[in-house]
This record gives structure tokens, sequence and C-alpha cells, in this order.
């Protein structure tokens, strides 16, 4: 008996040694090349919502119950998780800088806290994304010996998420969106004097669909005394075969119970009224498209709902600026986030 004990005794210093000298820290780096711009793959990334569409713990357990915190994206955004598959657990994401490195804290109940983080570099529409992960043990031997399982478990379910963001971030346009300098802000309801028109999707037609109904608009305008309360504007309504249909207007001021509500075309109405993305257009009217295309793709990479129909706030008078020096702004409605 004596000699078991020893045994044992020897057997269980034996391993406390092994465990000694074995890495306190479980860490490995996966890696994609993605057929996308960072910015999107950012996109993907920063918001922890977004995170449910590609990674493969919520597609092992698609009954867990999540809440999220803090802010909508970047630092300081929380998800708390409860599984029956994954168990329980938060992540917060504690650093964020657009469009190449992202970090957070992962902290999945006894095992503690995990660190994990996303480095990005890119071109020509390409993204090389590394994702990294790391869980320091400290002196829990136990935990040491416990990683050389667990790690690579866990490598295994990064390498399919990452798979899945791949796929995922393939499939949204591909626009770069990165020089967007967009707002979110809230508009009050405007009043307009308006008439629908309607051109070829080209800037020349639309400049001089425009023209015809301002004067249109104008005329109305001087007929029943009203005021110019704010920049002309453009409000697209809808695109059919070769033609898009928008509404010319007129911010208006003087309304009155006896202004004409329509004559010869000419409307009183109201802008929308609500929460818009406000994005700054400065340059020629012939690469607003590109604005927009950067907008469609912002909307889609982070999974933004709009809520009506977009307009075009023009600042300036052509006649009187440079064309590089132009400044448009671009409305864009859209849902209350959750």
């Amino acid at each position: 008996m004596q000699k078991l004990l020893y045994g044992i005794g020897a057997f269980i210093g034996l391993l406390i040694v092994i465990g000694l000298f074995l890495p306190r820290t479980g860490r490995f780096v996966v890696q994609a090349d993605i057929d996308a711009n960072p910015a999107t793959v950012f996109a993907l990334l920063n918001d922890m919502r977004r995170a449910e569409l590609w990674s493969q713990a919520f597609k092992l357990d698609p009954n867990t119950r999540t809440r999220y915190s803090g802010p909508a994206r970047g630092a300081g955004a929380t998800v708390s998780w409860d599984g029956a598959v994954i168990g329980s657990g938060t992540q917060t994401i504690i650093e964020s800088r657009p469009y190449e490195y992202l970090e957070t804290v992962l902290n999945a109940g006894e095992s503690g806290e995990s660190r994990t983080w996303f480095e990005l570099a890119g071109g020509n529409g390409q993204t090389s994304l590394h994702w990294g992960f790391e869980h320091d043990y400290g002196f829990n031997l136990v935990g040491r010996y416990m990683s050389l399982m667990l790690t690579g478990i866990i490598r295994r379910d990064y390498e399919r998420s990452l798979a899945n963001l791949k796929e995922l971030a393939e499939s949204l346009p591909r626009t770069d969106f990165s020089d967007l300098q967009v707002e979110r802000i809230r508009v009050e309801p405007q009043q307009i004097a308006y008439l629908s028109t309607s051109s070829a999707p080209e800037a020349t037609a639309m400049s001089e669909a425009l023209g015809a109904a301002y004067f249109e608009i104008l005329n109305f305008m001087d007929a029943n005394g009203l005021h110019l309360a704010g920049a002309p504007l453009s409000i697209s309504r809808s695109f059919s075969g070769a033609e898009l249909h928008f509404d010319a207007a007129i911010p208006v001021r003087g309304v009155t119970e006896q202004t004409p509500r329509n004559s010869h075309g000419v409307r009183i109405g109201l802008t929308h009224g609500g929460n818009v993305l406000r994005v700054r257009h400065q340059g020629s009217y012939r690469k607003l498209n590109e604005s927009h295309r950067k907008i469609a793709a912002y909307l889609a990479a982070l999974g933004i709902e709009r809520n009506g129909d977009s307009w075009e706030s023009y600042v300036n008078d052509p006649t009187q600026v440079e064309e590089d020096k132009l400044l448009t702004y671009l409305y864009y409605p859209v849902r209350d986030e959750p």
C-alpha cells in the first residue's frame, strides 16, 4: 500500500512538473483572403448583431437567447448569451479602429476571460483577415492540460465561422464605402412645393428635367406669395424601364388655406420626418450615383433598413459655384435600430 501511495504521489508530482512546463497560454490565429473590401468585412465584425449571421456558435445552437447592450457598434458593444449547447457568457468590443483592427474580451463562464482580435489589410477590393484567439490559464495546471484539447476544438469552430464570414461578405455589394461621411440625425417634416417628373437615369437628362420642374414651381410660388425656405430638393420615387421617377421640390413658407394644393401639377406636401442617414457629397452632380452606390453598400453591410424614399438637397447654385465645390446632402430615411 505504501508503495502504491508513493507511486500515486510520484505520478501527481510528475503531472505538476509537466503542467508547469506546459504553455500557460492557449493561442492561435486563423486567416482568410476575402473577395470584399475591408469596410464591408469590418462592418460585419464591428456589430455584435451581425455576428449572428456568420458565427459558428450561433449556428450550433440556434435557440440561444441573446441580449445586446452598449452602443450598436464599436467599443463598448456587448452581447450576452445563454444556450443549451454553447452555455452562457458575454463578449465586448474593447477596441475598434476602422477598417483595420478590432479586439474583444470574451467571458464564457468558469473558464474566465479570453481575448480575440481581428487584423484587416486590403487592396483592390480584397481583404486579408487574421483572426486571433488567446486565453491565459495562469497557474491553473488543469486548464493548461485542457488547453491541449480545447484550443484545437475552438480553432476548428473559428475556421468554420471564418468560412461563413467570407461567404457572407462576398455576397454583399462590392462598392467600397470607407470614405463616406455619414451622420445619423433626426429631421423634422418640411413644407414643400413639388412637381413629379421623370427622365433617363443620367446626370444631364435629370438636370434638364429638374430645371424645367423648378421653373414651374417658382412660377407657382410667385403666383401664390410663397417664399423660399431651403435648398432645392430631388426626391427619388421609383425606377421603371429606362426612366427614373422623382419629385422636384422646393421648401416653402407662407402656405395658407387659400394656397392651391394642386395647380398645373405643382402640389403642396411635406418631406419625411424622422431618423435619417445624411451623407455629404462634394463635387460634380455627375458623381452623385457613386455616392448612392456607396450608401447602398453601407446599408447592406451594416444591416440597416430603409424607411422611405431618399432625397438630395442641392446647397449651392451651380451657376455661381465651381463644379468641384458643389455641395449636396443625400438623405436616407432609416428605421430605428433595436
